[in-house]
């Protein structure tokens, strides 16, 4: 593959260039194209970057059209039946799973970095109780180079270590700090003795009247298996927007903190990680079952602007396999948590069971995707729908400052500069004030 050529050809003039055509382990090959405006003055026009290999990678690696997602090599549907999520982010940061000694030791480190400065406590109180979640994860988490910046050596590989253990470890505290600031609820710390989704759940809903986790009230094993396997789907998923956002602020030479803040503000977008919150939106739309139909009949429209959320996805073609892992879950967390009389969950699953029974849908390929059952579940688990998206950087923060730490330890890594195609005025004359 490596001695294959592209070859291009200008029709204005009939230059010509010849490109090199590179290729990876697997996946589609790419035409090298660094020299294109020195060979021949032009640039290449993507949008969205949809033909575009921004960097070279080892972390994740997808094939939409087989349905393909895989960790280091490792297939998703392994890891989120036999993984914990902390050893799938030792694997992500690390290129390796982890043996009996270094996840206990990846564990020890995870609780050591899990607390948050104390002052950060009047940080939060300088945001309104009914601030949204995420613009308290971005202000938090760009804040952080403000209270650990002892560890910014950026060409220290170390002192990069511990920048990324720091936000894996805190973003849970600082999610559930979030979370009980816009309840007015006291903070609570993290626990040595519980695991990183134990963890998690024990600081959102504890009361200091009453632990979440303790000897007599004990976290159900089913809340904490569909975290699991939420946090592992949602980990990393290539070069999506915002781990695109992260490693071009990175680019720059950006504190890691700065870089991940970067990372969740474009994770925040409706259009990005905001998916799950709009398939409850859509549910609480279509009201009942017995309109299922009438808005079965409005998606296939296509001059009407109702769309399905959570169906079909942009990457995967035929099926998204991250949801036929989650559907399994879904249904064993509300066959435990929801209450028979909310009418959303019988919504859901005849919705479910109507599309994957559609013909439209079934040749269209537009199965229910890991939003869809996401959002489902964490209604189920209680989790405030505002707070979906914070579920999600918790997750997707393992991959971020995998790709930071994969990005940082290039030797001739360069700054990001994407070119444009100018629509402007031509060159025009200055016209004083009093003239115009």
């Amino acid at each position: 593959m490596s001695q294959d050529k592209a070859t291009v050809t200008l029709g204005t003039s009939g230059e010509t260039a010849e490109f090199q055509i590179i290729g990876g382990t697997k996946g589609i090959p790419v035409v090298d194209i660094g020299t294109l405006y020195k060979q021949l003055g032009v640039f290449t026009f993507d949008p969205g970057f949809l033909s575009t290999a921004s960097c070279k990678s080892d972390i994740t690696f997808i094939d939409g059209e087989k349905g393909i997602l895989q960790y280091r090599g490792y297939p998703i549907e392994q890891l989120a039946e036999k993984s914990s999520f902390l050893e799938v982010a030792y694997l992500l940061m690390n290129g390796e799973l982890p043996n009996s000694q270094e996840l206990s030791g990846f564990r020890d480190e995870i609780n050591e970095h899990a607390m948050l400065h104390e002052a950060l406590r009047s940080f939060f109180e300088g945001f309104h109780y009914d601030a949204h979640p995420m613009a308290m994860m971005v202000g938090v988490m760009g804040s952080l180079s403000a209270f650990y910046h002892s560890e910014l050596d950026m060409e220290d590989p170390e002192h990069r270590k511990i920048s990324a253990l720091r936000m894996v470890a805190k973003v849970p505290t600082i999610a559930a700090a979030c979370y009980r600031h816009s309840v007015g609820w006291p903070f609570v710390y993290p626990r040595v003795d519980l695991g990183y989704c134990e963890n998690f759940m024990n600081m959102m809903f504890s009361l200091p009247s009453q632990q979440f986790i303790g000897v007599d009230h004990y976290i159900d094993p089913v809340a904490i298996k569909a975290l699991n396997i939420l946090f592992i789907l949602h980990a990393d998923h290539e070069q999506n927007a915002s781990t695109s956002t992260v490693r071009l602020a990175s680019s720059t030479g950006a504190n890691p903190y700065a870089c991940i803040a970067a990372g969740i503000s474009a994770l925040w977008g409706p259009a990005h990680g905001g998916a799950n919150e709009a398939v409850l939106s859509m549910l609480s739309e279509i009201g009942s079952v017995d309109r299922i139909p009438e808005f079965i009949a409005r998606a296939k429209d296509k001059n009407d602007p109702f769309r399905l959320m959570g169906f079909g996805h942009r990457v995967y073609k035929n099926f998204d396999p991250r949801a036929t892992i989650i559907r399994e879950t879904c249904h064993e967390v509300l066959a435990k948590y929801s209450n028979n009389d909310d009418p959303l969950f019988e919504l859901a699953l005849a919705l479910e069971e109507y599309a994957l029974k559609d013909e439209y849908f079934i040749e269209k390929k537009l199965y229910p995707n890991v939003d869809f059952y996401s959002g489902i579940i964490y209604k189920a688990l209680k989790i405030p729908v505002d707070m979906f998206t914070v579920m999600f950087v918790i997750a997707r923060t393992a991959g971020w400052v995998s790709h930071w730490l994969e990005m940082m330890s290039e030797p001739n890594h360069r700054i990001g500069r994407p070119r444009q195609i100018y629509t402007g005025y031509d060159s025009r004359e200055y016209i004083p004030e009093d003239q115009r």
